[in-house]
This record gives C-alpha cells, structure tokens and sequence, in this order.
C-alpha cells in the first residue's frame, strides 16, 4: 500500500479506538468528568500523565530542535524530565489529599479568597491555551503532509476528534484514550528509531547507537561525524553550546519548575483513590516519559546526519522524494541564489521572515517558488524544526507502513495533550468561576452542562490558534512552561509549606509573576524580534528561561506583601497542617485538635 492510504488506515484505526473509549467511558456526574471519579489505579494514570504530559512538542518538535541546536537542546530534556521529580517529592502527594477537583480550589480555598480564585483562573485559562497553540499546530502538520489535506482542513479535523471524546467523556473518557494514545505514540516514536539506529550505527537500542561508531566508517563515532560535517558547512560543533550558563540555567529551571506548576498535570493526580497513589503514579510517568525522552537525541543526531548527506549539494532533479513531498506541504524551501541548480545547505538562513510564503507557479527546476527575499547568508535551505521527526523515516528510507505510523503517534501526541489542556479550561470556566463564584446555586447537572459548552467553546478557540500559529511547537509550550513557573508553582508550594502567606500574598505573588513574564516574553518575540539576542536580553536570560526570574518575583512579591498584611484565620493554618500530615497519622492529629 501507499503511504497515503496506510497513513489513513492507521489514524482512522486509531481515531475509532479512541472514540470507542470515550464512548465506553463517557461521564455521568461532575466528579467523572472532572477528576474521573478518583478511581483510576496508579499505573494507568502514570500512562495517561504521560501521554498527556508528552505533547506534540516532545513528539514532533523536541528532537527536530535538538537536531538543529545541538548540545544546547538538553535543557528540554533536563528540565521537563526533572519537573516530575518536583512533582513526585512537593505537590502530587499534598493536593491528592487536599482533595479537590482543580488548581483554582486550592488556591481559592487555602487563601480563603473568590480573587484568589479569580487570579488562579485567569492563569489557568492563559497558560492552556499558550500551551494548547502548539498542540494545534502539530495536528495541522501532520495532516497537512501525510493526509495530503491543508493544514486550516487538518486541525479541523483534529478538533472534531478531540471535541468528541473531551466533550462526552471528559476528564473519565480523556484518562483511558491517554492510555491507548500512549502505547501508540510511543511505539511511534520507537520503531523508526530503532530501525535507524540499526541502519547507521549497527546497534538495535538507540540509546547505544547514539554513542556508537557508524557502520559505513567504522573507526569513526556518530557525533564525530556530525561535529565534522556541521564545522565544514559553517555551523557550530553539534556537542558545542552557544548559550551562556546562565540562559542554560534558567531554561532549564523555568521548564522544572514550570512542570510542576502545569494545571493540566497537577490535576492528573487528583484522579487516584490515594495519596500514596498520586505518589506511585508520578514514578510510573517518569518511567514511561524517559523511554521517549532517552531516545530523542539519538533521533536528533541521526536525522541531522541524513538529512546533510542526502540534500546538501544535490541537483533539485536529483533530491530525494521526501524533500519535493515536504515541500509541497508548506514546510521545507529552496532559493537557488547562484542559479547552479544545486542546493547548498550551509550555515545563515534561507528567508527572510518567519516561513515560506509559495507563489503558485514554479521555477524551472520544478521547485516551488518563493515570494519572500533571500536573505544575504549563504543558505538556500529553509527547513521547519517541526518536521524533523516525522519526515526523518522518509528520510532514511523505510517501509512505509513506518512513516505511516508515526504520523498516527504525531496526532496521538498532539490530540492527548489538546484534550486535558481543554477539559482544564472547561473545568476553571465551569466549576471555579461559575459554581464558585458566579452562580453558587446551579444543580450537578447544569455544572456539567457547561463544563462541556465551555470546553466547545475552549476547542474552537484552540483551532484558531492551530490556524495561525505563533511559533515552532516546542518554543510555544516553553513559554506555557515559563508563565507556569512564574505564576502557579510558587503559590502553590507556599500554600502547602508556609502557613503564614496569605491571600493578599498569593494575588500579588500570582499577577506578578505572570504579568512580568508575559510582558518579558510579547516584548522580545512580538512587539521588538530583533533585538531578541543575548546583547539585549535581562541579565542574558533568554525568553524561554525568563519564568525563572518570573518564579522569584512571585516569590519575592508573596513574600514581602503577606508580611505587612494580615495572617491567614486559624482554620486555615490547621488546613495547611492537615495537608502536610502523613495519612496514617490523620487520627493522632484529629485526636490531637480535639484535646
């Protein structure tokens, strides 16, 4: 079979599974469609934090940053994979049995206040859907490729989808389509990796072939020939970091930090019988989230060497199919600047601008043509970051039924994660603002009702970010993480470990540390991109690591107000105690209290 109708076998297959699942788990009451009733065992729930946690920016996006940045790509790594360490050891265990539906009833009711609340919804409703512009935007890639539709057409497509099982089975129905969108995106992204690793380096495991030598030089390393083909092109050695130290730092620390404070994460261990569950399940993530997350540099070295060997050089009638069948989706373009008729691949960009604006008619070696104005570099390549995985089985020629797959595991990625960004969005509208504030009287029906228009409404906004997307996948979501660190994290660990801040605290803390960060962020990557360098930047903190710097504030702002204002009332220093105290321990203390 073709690619095309392979790839439709395999997403219809899969689109049909997770359909069936919503159905089969569609939610009754507000508690199933919230926080799936509570009942859903560690193991599963590790699954499905996974998958939920591991978006279209790990899948589609981390490895094709990694690829054209090098060494300097770890700080994703490190920081999104140590966010789970935070999580596990400070908060999981001490909301679990808080036990609450949502962020926002945390922190309204630990500091007793509706604004409290308000600020934590806002935050919510900000973060999600940053992140959420990025899951849009690798739905409508791959189906804009592999399904050979537009991309507008594609992410519709995706919102219907996500609309279905959001919408009817809610965070019950979302929980056991994670599982399933698991096993297929990481099967995914491992099939190919292992082929390739076998192909180039001889070894099955690619964590191995990545140190490995190459089977067609056998005295020479992976990474030595990628240092050596990106030095003689004109780029920096691939093991090579250009950011300073203390961008790196901040980078990493903002994507850590931000983890933890991630809404749609934090409410995943609201879903487990126990707190010692919400505990367990956070080891179970991590342990599925490192089998991607150990594999993707390896995946990132080995498509940046095919790609150089099998473009650079090559006569437009002589380049592999891939590369005609990339760009006619939007995403990959060549300026013949020297009219030889040969592609240069080489250090500077390609274009001027952001992406490649086509013209309809094409130039005289077929390839397509380009309104933009080459910029003055030496590059006549403009390759977009977000197809480097999934156009990388292509690349190294395997069967299709492979590069079929994987455009499965892209929109599993993409949708598991579009689905609780939205269902947190539709929570914070439905129970936080209007059950607890707005309209206190409404019965467990009307509150699902509009849990389930406000996530409708969450979908089609989300599909206008997928529309027009703002950046690269995984630059997207890095500054979800960075208005997370900046605005939930330090709230959130001060309400279970300091029992003197208060709500005066906690909103000053909140707004910020988010409006800095947002500010931060709009100014370098909107209102002023050229000077979006490190000889402009704060301190040399770049926008990805600013939540860093917006986490301290917050915490500095928190600080200093909650101690010229009043202390919390006295039931809410025996919350926080209650809170903090060992479940098995809870009727010594009880007994303690009453005496």
């Amino acid at each position: 079979m073709d690619i095309q109708s392979l790839t439709y076998l395999f997403v219809g297959t899969s689109f049909a599974l997770y359909i069936g699942i919503a159905i089969r788990s569609r939610a009754g009451s507000t508690a199933d469609f919230y926080v799936a009733g509570g009942g859903v065992s560690p193991l599963a729930n590790g699954m499905a934090t996974a998958a939920d946690w591991m978006s279209a920016a790990s899948f589609i996006s981390m490895a094709g940053i990694i690829s054209f940045i090098g060494r300097d790509g770890s700080v994703y790594l490190m920081g999104w994979t140590g966010g789970y360490v935070l999580l596990a050891l400070l908060l999981a265990p001490y909301l679990r049995k808080f036990g609450k539906y949502t962020v926002p009833d945390f922190v309204g009711d630990r500091y007793y206040s509706d604004a409290a609340r308000l600020v934590a919804v806002i935050c919510v409703i900000f973060i999600s859907f940053t992140y959420v512009a990025g899951q849009m935007r690798g739905v409508g890639i791959v189906f804009s490729r592999f399904l050979e539709v537009d991309i507008n057409a594609g992410v519709a497509i995706g919102m219907a989808i996500v609309f279905f099982y959001a919408v009817l089975g809610g965070m019950k129905g979302i929980t056991y389509t994670q599982v399933a969108q698991y096993c297929v995106l990481i099967f995914a992204f491992m099939v190919p990796a292992i082929f390739i690793s076998l192909n180039m380096t001889g070894n099955p495991i690619p964590q191995f072939g990545f140190g490995s030598t190459l089977t067609t030089a056998p005295d020479t390393f992976l990474l030595d020939r990628l240092d050596q083909l990106s030095t003689e092109l004109g780029f920096a050695a691939y093991t090579s970091g250009q950011k300073s130290t203390i961008d790196v730092f901040c980078i990493t620390a903002a994507l850590m930090v931000g983890t933890a404070g991630l809404p749609h994460v934090i409410v995943r261990f609201f879903t487990v019988p126990r707190v010692r569950d919400a505990r367990l399940s956070a080891g179970y993530a991590l342990v599925f989230i490192a089998i991607l997350y150990t594999t993707a540099p390896a995946v990132a070295s080995f498509v940046r060497v095919n790609v150089i060997e099998t473009i650079n050089e090559a006569s437009y009638e002589a380049v592999p199919g891939w590369f005609k069948r990339w760009e006619d989706s939007g995403l990959i373009a060549w300026h013949d600047k020297n009219g030889d008729g040969r592609i240069q691949y080489r250090a500077g960009d390609a274009l001027v601008g952001v992406k490649p604006q086509f013209l309809p008619e094409r130039g005289a070696a077929g390839q397509r043509l380009l309104s933009n104005k080459p910029s003055a570099n030496s590059n006549e390549i403009y390759i977009d970051r977000d197809i480097m995985v999934l156009a990388n089985p292509e690349i190294a020629r395997l069967p299709n039924w492979v590069i079929a797959l994987v455009a499965a595991g892209g929109l599993a990625a993409a949708l598991s994660t579009a689905a609780g960004l939205l269902l947190v969005i539709s929570t914070a509208i439905a129970h936080d603002l209007l059950k607890k504030v707005l309209m206190p009287d409404i019965t467990d029906r009307q509150e699902l009702l509009y849990a389930r228009i406000a996530a409708a409404v969450a979908i089609g906004i989300a599909g206008l970010f997928g529309i027009y997307p703002p950046a690269f996948v995984a630059q997207v979501v890095a500054f979800a993480f960075g208005l997370a660190a900046a605005s939930f994290f330090p709230v959130i660990f001060m309400g279970i470990f300091y029992r003197r801040m208060n709500r005066e605290g906690a909103i000053a803390g909140m707004l910020s540390g988010l409006l800095f960060t947002f500010a931060y962020i709009v100014y370098f990557k909107f209102i002023n991109p050229a000077a979006n360098s490190a000889d402009h930047w704060w301190l040399g903190i770049s926008p990805e690591g600013i939540g860093t710097l917006g986490m301290l504030v917050n915490f500095t702002t928190a600080l200093a107000v909650c101690h010229v204002t009043a202390p919390p009332p006295a039931s809410i220093f025996e919350l926080v105690d209650n809170v903090r105290i060992p479940r098995g321990a809870g009727a010594a203390y009880h007994h303690h209290l009453e005496s």
